[in-house]
């Protein structure tokens, strides 16, 4: 952490006169939001070996440092329950001071990913949100801010970014992720204190861009571009080049905890993701220093890619693997959870139009997991195990506690295989919380396979509404 804010600093020196007066970077401007009841980082720049005082106008209390050879001065502020009051910070060197007002405190959330997190609540050109032009109109919300991160692709880590923070209106929610959207303001109206969003995600990236050199030690045959002539791919699907472009700026920010929203970039290599997206989560929260943060991501919804692939189609291609990766990591990462998006798919479009679906989704994770709500369900029903009793299957499943449906429509993405691993449609029985397979090609079944197929749509739902990922119970294909 030490080494990559030296190395963010030193670059931004290049453009910020270390001669100049009090600096504060974009998220420390305006109508900021800052994480309740802890201790809140705040940093900037000012003349070298100065004295730095912090006025909070909560607790009417000075915090003071000193700026460090390069100007470079960083502090922690104690932070109030939350509430719906507006406050004030005042950074003072001297006779030299900057204000931030109309400061709220209540929880804050980073929003990362690629193009299914960056869709604006407006959609994109000929790309709809569902219902979001009707959100647009309802989105005027004094106690929901955010702050979004520009593009940015460069081999160094920066510093700073231009943005500012904005309050809800109308006039500002259609330019901000809609799945972030959805997301805060249903935390915002059941808990009923200020959200605050840092949005942080690019169009079209893979998760190597968004982990730095350190986090590639383990993965020999990922190889960190030294410079432009080194990039084999579009700048966004480079190792290091988003978190130096993006994340670097906001890190050491105080949040509550993340949400994710990519992995339609790795499709093609599905079977390092798993570890590469576990790395770079462990270490994010390493570089955050706030301990094991919540963590919640979404599934990718079901896509024909083969478009991407006529003329060298391969197994591995099938998203249901990239699926299948998310899903073991759900299991293996602490304090995290997905939402499994297999009702949302369109197969024509790889961004889906209900947005609303995921953004909830993950709400209902934060809600239950990070702020211990109960009483209703939040996580989809999963493959538990697996009963052979002659040519029959019964497959059960966790997190039904109230039983899984289809809504009265037949069951037919289920298939199963024998020895020879050829898979066969098979017969599903629907039970309270549990499925009996049989198939007449299949006599003696081993293995069971739901919907493991690139584009396809979800069939079985908890009663709840939340529908089973995608599985399979084989490890026959491993690329």
């Amino acid at each position: 952490m030490g080494r990559l804010i030296i190395i963010a600093f030193l670059s931004f020196l290049a453009s910020f006169n270390i001669n100049a007066q009090i600096k504060l970077p974009a998220l420390f401007t305006d109508n900021m939001m800052l994480q309740q009841e802890m201790d809140a980082p705040i940093w900037g720049w000012a003349n070298k070996n100065e004295k730095i005082t912090v006025l909070t106008s909560w607790d009417s209390k000075a915090y003071e440092t000193k700026t460090d050879s390069h100007g470079k001065w960083l502090l922690k502020v104690k932070t109030p329950k939350a509430d719906y009051t507006t406050y004030s910070i005042t950074v003072s060197q001297g006779a030299n001071s900057i204000t931030i007002n109309n400061i709220l405190i209540g929880e804050v959330w980073l929003c990362s990913g690629q193009s299914n997190m960056e869709m604006p609540l407006k959609g994109f050109p000929g790309q709809p949100v569902l219902g979001g032009n009707e959100a647009i109109v309802n989105s005027t919300n004094n106690h929901i801010r955010f702050i979004s991160v520009p593009r940015a692709t460069v081999l160094q880590p920066n510093a700073d970014f231009d943005g500012h923070w904005q309050v809800a209106s109308p006039k500002t929610t259609g330019n901000f992720s809609a799945t972030a959207w959805y997301f805060g303001s249903l935390l915002q109206e059941v808990l009923n204190v200020p959200i605050g969003m840092v949005e942080v995600s690019y169009g079209g990236s893979n998760v190597e861009a968004w982990m730095h050199a350190e986090m590639f030690k383990d993965f020999k045959n990922i190889s960190i571009p030294k410079s432009k002539e080194d990039f084999k791919e579009a700048p966004n699907r480079e190792p290091t080049t988003l978190f130096n472009g993006m994340l670097a700026p906001v890190v050491g920010y105080g949040i509550k905890g993340c949400i994710w929203y990519q992995g339609e970039s790795n499709r093609d290599r599905p079977f390092e993701y798993k570890d590469l997206f576990k790395k770079m989560v462990t270490s994010w929260r390493g570089l955050w220093n706030q301990g094991e943060f919540p963590f919640y991501f979404a599934q990718i919804a079901p896509f024909d890619y083969t478009r991407f692939h006529q003329n060298n189609y391969l197994e591995k291609y099938n998203s249901a693997y990239l699926r299948e990766a998310q899903l073991n990591a759900s299991k293996e990462l602490t304090h995290s959870g997905m939402a499994v998006l297999m009702d949302v798919g369109e197969k024509n479009n790889i961004h889906p139009a209900n947005k609303e679906k995921g953004g909830n989704r993950l709400a209902y994770l934060a809600l239950a997991k990070t702020y211990g709500m109960e009483g209703f369900e939040f996580e989809s029903p999963e493959f538990n195990a697996m009963e052979i009793k002659g040519s029959t299957i019964t497959v059960s499943f966790n997190n039904v506690p109230n039983g899984i449906t289809s809504y009265n429509k037949e069951v037919l993405g289920f298939e199963i295989a024998g020895e020879n691993k050829v898979f066969y449609p098979a017969k599903a029985v629907l039970r309270s919380k549990s499925v009996l397979l049989s198939s007449p090609q299949v006599e003696k079944p081993i293995a069971v396979r739901y919907l493991f197929k690139d584009f396809t749509t979800a069939e079985i739902f908890s009663t709840g509404g939340l529908p089973m990922s995608s599985f399979r119970t084989d490890d026959w294909y491993k690329d």
